[in-house]
């Protein structure tokens, strides 16, 4: 239900597992507070894990058992095909379209993009009594501030990620996590792929960024751009230490009557592909599968200090990915725009490996084909979720806000929600339709719309990274696409000029729901 409708308040039925586990853990069960994990892969398509996709080259064992302890959607979203704007949606419940930032992503200096006194998940949870933590790839922007104390500013159009010269590094850094609602951050400022190479913890830098991390023959493939970064600071290890940091977490909350909140934004396996060592051979998908297998094996580190804490009963894991994968390989069969797209060098490292990280679905990362933005997520929470479900509803990540308001009785404040749909009734085993459309929105600004079966897409082209990005010279005239989904998953035949009334009807609708207002 959307929360800008209304709000229902959850009284959880207590199993008699429930009434068997300590005190402080009944409690939090009766009064609606089970611990929330939320657990984000950066750059993971569909495609990626075994459990979506049988054949995937790459081994995912946690993945497989998280999704058997609950329910897997096959038909979930991210309301970007991009990192930044998928991550202030998930916090807030809005799309991040209705902020300033109205395409492509922040870079690591960034002024922060959640405005102060804007709720999150995090401040609004926190105001129900939660012990609140984010671990991980921030990527919404801080206050940096120069050498002679001005904040930084929000780079150019057109400014490539700057390399951090000129900050003051000894300043705490604000608008962060922390100034969000978080109790406490460890992480990184944005991709592990642009500057600074510098662990944050809480306001600080933890060590001054005294070296340079230097750019590989103008790849960002393996290494990232260049740089300031922090003595002893190594890509290969950012992976690992997070899952150090979030056992921590988990280890010090254990023997607490206090509900927890644990936010923790994976930095893979998105670019650089930085496999550690130990990681190596994994996969039968190159470094980049050796990747996801790592995130795999945190991921497994996060469910089983849960089970050493005593928390897995009592908690509502959700993991899921920001958009979709980068390693794709599309073969245009029937482009319906012309002409046959060349295999980008990451393509041809896909179709060598026989690994396709978003399956069957066209397009990659960025764009607005459902490549770019359907994604794994699956949910646990023993207490109160059947497990083995697998679930085709239409959901967005943008859900998560109103379904943890929901179980949890929490009121938003403010816009925040306003986008919002709970799927709790879907994890109680209520099938019918919680959420009646979905937005999707590509790295260049361009809109689609999902209803039912049918998908509406402004423009002619991927709004993203598969060619044509943009199509405007086109021989039928036809100024946009329209896809039935159930006879057409692949997205190859545009029925535009066959289906004028479902254009009509749903050009409308994309239009209203741009313009709306909270209440």
């Amino acid at each position: 239900m959307l929360l800008a409708v209304a709000r229902l308040a959850l009284v959880p039925a207590i199993c008699t597992a429930q009434v068997q586990a300590t005190q402080a853990k009944a409690t939090q069960a009766q009064t609606g507070r089970p611990h929330v994990v939320v657990l984000l892969a950066d750059d993971m398509g569909w495609g990626d894990p075994q459990c979506y996709q049988g054949d995937s080259k790459i081994p995912t064992p946690n993945l497989d058992r998280l999704a058997a302890a609950g329910i897997r959607f096959r038909d979930a979203h991210t309301p970007s095909s991009v990192c930044t704007p998928t991550r202030y949606t998930l916090l807030t419940g809005r799309y991040c379209w209705r902020t300033s930032l109205k395409k492509g992503v922040l870079d690591g200096f960034a002024p922060p993009l959640i405005q102060s006194g804007e709720d999150t998940l995090a401040s609004m949870l926190k105001r129900r009594g939660y012990r609140t933590a984010c671990i991980g790839k921030w990527h919404l922007g801080m206050q940096w501030h120069d050498k002679d104390g001005n904040p930084v500013e929000r780079r150019g159009v057109g400014v490539r990620f700057r390399p951090g010269d000129g900050i003051d590094f000894r300043r705490d850094v604000t608008g962060g996590p922390m100034d969000v609602g978080f109790d406490s951050f460890f992480g990184i400022s944005a991709s592990l792929d642009m500057a600074p190479y510098v662990y944050i913890r809480d306001r600080r830098v933890e060590t001054l960024p005294t070296e340079r991390h230097q750019e590989l023959d103008g790849t960002i493939f393996l290494n990232g751009v260049s740089g300031v970064k922090s003595p002893g600071f190594d890509i290969h290890g950012v992976l690992p230490r997070l899952g150090d940091e979030a056992v921590n977490v988990i280890q010090s909350h254990a023997s607490r009557d206090q509900p927890l909140f644990l936010y923790m934004p994976l930095n893979s396996p998105h670019l650089p592909i930085a496999p550690s060592n130990s990681a190596k051979g994994k996969s039968h998908a190159g470094d980049y599968g050796d990747f996801v297998w790592q995130t795999d094996q945190v991921v497994g580190r996060v469910l089983d200090a849960l089970d050493t804490a005593g928390m897995t009963d009592n908690t509502l894991v959700v993991f899921t990915s920001d958009n979709g994968g980068l390693w794709h390989w599309w073969d245009f069969r029937a482009d319906d725009d012309g002409g046959k797209a060349p295999i980008t060098p990451r393509g041809q490292y896909v179709k060598d490996f026989s690994h396709q990280s978003n399956a069957h679905w066209r397009g990659t990362k960025a764009d607005i084909y459902e490549g770019g933005h359907r994604v794994p997520f699956i949910v646990r929470w023993p207490a109160r979720v059947k497990a083995g479900q697998v679930s085709d509803e239409l959901v967005e990540l943008t859900d998560i806000f109103a379904t943890v308001s929901e179980i949890t009785n929490s009121d938003p404040r403010g816009e925040s929600g306003m986008d919002s749909f709970s799927f709790l009734p879907v994890l109680e085993g209520n099938q019918k339709p919680t959420r009646p459309f979905a937005v999707h929105h590509s790295v260049s600004g361009i809109f689609a719309l999902r209803q039912g079966n049918w998908k509406l897409i402004e423009g002619r082209g991927s709004g993203g990274f598969t060619r044509p990005k943009h199509a405007r010279n086109f021989s039928d005239n036809v100024p946009g696409q329209l896809y039935d989904l159930d006879a057409d998953p692949g997205e190859q035949k545009n029925q535009w000029l066959n289906e004028s009334e479902t254009v009509r009807s749903m050009k409308v609708t994309l239009e209203r729901i741009r313009t709306r207002r909270n209440g």
